[in-house]
Formats: C-alpha cells, structure tokens, sequence
C-alpha cells in the first residue's frame, strides 16, 4: 500500500541522515502514539559492532519499557527485515509505515500475514539516500542484510 509522507516522518529521516553522518547505515525509526514520538534510532551496526542494532531495533530500545505497544506506529526509512519485523510481530505493532522498499523488500508480507498495516511511502528522498549508499558501500550494505 502506497501512501503519504505525514509530519512524524521526518524524524526518522533525520535519525537516518544522523546515522550516515556518524559513518554507518542510513536508517532510521521512530516510534509514536497519539502523534507523540516515544522513541527514535538509526542503525548502529557500524559504530557499535552489532549485527543487531538496526534502526527499528535501536528505536525499541530508546523507547524503553513502555507497557503496551497498543496504538503505536513504527515509522522506518526503509521497510524492515524479518529481524525488526519479528520484533514488530512480537510486541503488537499494528502499524508500520516506511519510506521506501525499492531497494531492499524486506519483509513486507510477512507483516501483513501477521495483521499489521504496512504502508510504503515510496519517497524519492529516502530511495536516494539507500542507492547512494549501497552504490558507495555495496560491502556493508550486504553484510547488513546477510548477502556478503
């Protein structure tokens, strides 16, 4: 499902760009309720040594322990692998909207088979940002999603 960039988007573009800056993968999430962000990441892979610190996972992290996940969004840069997309199944997340999955499928259906409103944004902005990447660092991009 294709759909409109809202305000809270920008934040997770800014926790992607943030994440670029610090020399790592440019993703980045961003948790809400009620139009209020409980928590923001960007993948971390690099800067921690971690294969699982990846954007979404970051953003649940920084959320903290916050009782139920009932009407929260998850929004994301690029649609989430099955690891973040577990993770999204696991605690009850019912709506995830992303920036972009040209570049990277990840786990859409599996989502949705799980009942979680997944919309695509198909921003320009956030497919730019992953193809000069991947084309700049096709190494760690593939060894983040497990194809190196």
């Amino acid at each position: 499902m294709k759909g409109k960039q809202d305000n809270l988007f920008h934040y997770a573009l800014e926790e992607a760009r943030i994440g670029s800056r610090e020399g790592g993968i440019p993703i980045g999430s961003v948790l809400t309720r009620n139009g209020k962000i409980i928590g923001k990441g960007h993948n971390m892979r690099v800067q921690k040594n971690d294969p699982t610190a990846h954007a979404e996972i970051e953003c649940l992290r920084n959320s903290g322990r916050i009782g139920t996940y009932k009407g929260t969004v998850l929004y994301s840069t690029l649609m989430p692998c099955y690891l973040c997309a577990g993770a999204v199944v696991q605690f009850g997340i019912r709506k995830v909207i992303v920036g972009e999955s040209r570049n990277f499928s990840g786990a859409m259906e599996f989502m949705q088979s799980h009942g979680i409103e997944v919309i695509d944004l198909d921003s320009a902005e956030c497919i730019e940002i992953m193809r000069m990447f991947i084309l700049n660092h096709p190494d760690l991009w593939y060894e983040d999603i497990g194809r190196k």
